[in-house]
């Protein structure tokens, strides 16, 4: 009896690195098929705007909390926009519209940006507002040993998605129920 019943599916392995195989030409068809809403609006005018209105606004409202000081207020606005920015760009798969019949499902948005182009514009601006706001937040933190070590942890969180090593990579936990077949 074969552990792994179907030939064209990989084995899991107890890794929790994983590379996405590439894309069939089925799939770069049906991706190519209609503009993907969900990832050309990081292109549209005024977008690259709206992530300094939210780092303005998180910013305003650690500083109107009673005993936040200033210093805190900015690694706080830095590892709030990191976490923010993860979840939308990096952690998030496929798109929530359905017309491009799952085209998109097992690709991030960063994926989706530029059909996946690396140093973009709108990549090089999305890479430098987390690299921008870590400079910031430190220079403000008076370089505090504790602030920075904590800063330049968020700004990693995000910046190393970006890079075009961890394209198509995927961090998680292995799965290694009875059930599943693994490697090691």
């Amino acid at each position: 009896m074969s552990l792994n019943p179907d030939p064209h599916t990989r084995r899991r392995s107890s890794s929790i690195l994983r590379h996405l195989e590439p894309e069939t030409i089925t799939e770069q068809s049906d991706q190519n098929a209609l503009p993907n809403l969900n990832a050309t609006w990081v292109n549209n005018k005024g977008a690259w705007g709206v992530h300094f209105f939210i780092i303005g606004i998180l910013k305003i409202c650690f500083d109107l909390i009673p005993g936040v000081t200033r210093e805190l207020s900015w690694t706080l606005t830095n590892i709030t926009y990191v976490i923010g920015s993860y979840i939308m760009f990096h952690y998030v798969t496929g798109i929530p519209f359905e017309f491009n019949a799952g085209a998109f499902d097992n690709l991030t948005m960063w994926e989706q940006i530029d059909d996946g182009d690396q140093y973009t514009p709108a990549k090089k601006f999305l890479l430098g507002v987390p690299i921008g706001l870590f400079l910031i937040s430190t220079h403000y933190t008076h370089y505090d040993l504790h602030m920075f070590i904590l800063n330049l942890l968020a700004c990693l969180v995000v910046v190393i998605p970006k890079l075009p090593s961890s394209h198509k990579l995927r961090v998680g936990l292995p799965d290694l129920s009875p059930d599943t077949p693994s490697t090691y």
